[in-house]
């Protein structure tokens, strides 16, 4: 359970009113007008079309980006995603991140991207305002899906979570999950905040988490009640969330290879 999880349970009135405070400080400042106002013009602007979301687990280096790339699809990078770079041309269309470790981490990068970002608006202490960042507002409860993001999401302890809503937001009637491992090999207690190892196994690259940093442990349990939340609503709408992982242990979507979610000619765009 996350601190302010803790807190709720042991004084919900006053939880409340310190959500409640927060919602009113964040209206009033002039990056929440602003942000508002650059989201709504992504919503609906992809109406019909697919996306891919680009999750963090080791299987994502099964993808062979120079081909997906290759595909034209919009693609949505989470969090550290940048630590590809290195490795291929392939950039993503937008960059969601809404982890307070995920993003004084990698800091430096989102200030210096001209790649869209979509980050947790308690960001702004690291991640300076421009033109390309859009501040998202989280609200605190869990359950929520936002169907329009200028307001506000919910994190649904997941940024694979919140990448889904701005993928509803934006339009996109197909929506392909990749590197969705849903698996970690560093065990204990869900959402706690741990000290990294040397070398992260549990993502794409090895020093995502890495060298003493901190990182908090997932919630499996809470992220899937949320995925099955966001099918629910996707169908809804006469949408559809597909899982084109390479293996991964997630059974809440349904399973396709990620060249027959892009099309007959784009099957080679996963090993």
């Amino acid at each position: 359970m996350t601190q302010h999880k803790q807190k709720a349970a042991i004084n919900p009135y006053r939880f409340a009113i310190n959500a409640i405070l927060h919602r009113i400080l964040w209206d009033i400042h002039p990056h929440s007008w602003l942000s508002r106002k650059k989201i709504r013009k992504w919503q609906d602007r992809y109406s019909g079309q697919k996306a891919v979301i680009l999750c963090n687990g080791p299987s994502l280096n099964h993808v062979k980006f120079d081909n997906l790339s290759a595909s034209g699809v919009f693609t949505i990078g989470l969090n550290k995603i940048n630590l590809l770079f290195g490795r291929s041309d392939f950039r993503p269309s937008v960059i969601v991140a809404v982890n307070p470790h995920v993003i004084e981490q990698n800091a430096e990068f989102y200030n210096h991207t001209d790649l869209p970002l979509f980050i947790d608006s308690k960001s702004r202490r690291w991640v300076s305002f421009r033109e390309t960042v859009h501040y998202l507002h989280s609200v605190e409860w869990a359950g929520d899906f936002a169907r329009d993001c200028s307001i506000s999401i919910n994190q649904g302890y997941t940024v694979t979570y919140v990448a889904m809503q701005l993928a509803f937001h934006m339009g996109f009637k197909e929506v392909a999950l990749v590197g969705c491992d849903h698996s970690f090999t560093t065990q204990g207690p869900a959402n706690r905040t741990v000290v990294a190892e040397e070398k992260d196994h549990n993502h794409f690259d090895p020093g995502y988490f890495s060298g003493g940093v901190k990182w908090q442990l997932p919630d499996l349990l809470q992220s899937e009640a949320h995925y099955k939340i966001a099918r629910e609503n996707f169908e809804k709408y006469g949408r559809r969330v597909v899982d084109c992982t390479h293996g991964g242990k997630l059974k809440v979507f349904e399973r396709m290879p990620l060249g027959d979610f892009l099309g007959s000619t784009k099957k080679d765009a996963i090993g």
